[in-house]
């Protein structure tokens, strides 16, 4: 048989709903090629397992949460406020687009991290390893702050995604509509930066 792109991207897109609708422990290959349209046999052609699938989809969710800061991070050109400022705009911008894809991941983190870290290939500690954390400690020590650096980044990334994951929440609380929350999330595009530099006193 023939491999057909097209066929094994619909696999994917169907995995990736419904890993994120059931998780891994409860979705069964039968329920995938139910939601691509294909039958059981076609699809155990293309991925093998259930297993195999998951670590293909896994990997592609995750370099695309990743994607939008990898490049700023490691950037030498632009300044720390620059960085903040775009790192924040992607990570808002991706995330609203996909907002399934940080739940879908944290959901496993929490569900069977061993799982999770086994299948996928990103290196531990690698944001110690990016440009933009030695910018960090230069500020914190030029400024003698009482922070790290990670404190930092987990401030970004949690102030950035935070909003998105819990969406439904903060609309019931606050009694929100959708377009009231579109502004809101507009508005920390803004907001935001503006607060992770006052934290570093770069503003």
């Amino acid at each position: 048989m023939v491999r057909d792109v097209s066929t094994e991207q619909k696999i994917k897109e169907a995995a990736k709903r419904v890993f994120q609708k059931k998780g891994f422990g409860l979705t069964r290959t039968r329920d995938i090629a139910k939601e691509a349209g294909i039958n059981l046999a076609l699809l155990n052609y293309y991925y093998r397992s259930k297993e195999n699938l998951f670590e293909i989809v896994m990997q592609e969710s995750i370099e695309e949460m990743f994607f939008y800061l990898e490049h700023i991070m490691n950037n030498k050109q632009t300044t720390l406020t620059e960085k903040i400022d775009a790192g924040v705009l992607r990570y808002i911008e991706g995330m609203s687009k996909n907002s399934n894809l940080p739940l879908f991941l944290f959901s496993e983190l929490q569900a069977n991290p061993q799982h999770l870290f086994d299948r996928v290939k990103i290196p531990e500690g690698f944001i110690q390893e990016t440009y933009m954390f030695k910018q960090i400690n230069e500020q914190i020590n030029k400024e003698k702050l009482n922070f790290t650096a990670i404190h930092f980044f987990i401030n970004l990334v949690s102030m950035s995604i935070f909003p998105i994951i819990g969406q439904p929440f903060i609309k019931y609380v606050t009694k929100m509509d959708e377009k009231s929350f579109t502004d809101f999330i507009e508005q920390r595009k803004t907001l935001v930066p503006i607060w992770l530099k006052s934290m570093l006193k770069l503003v």
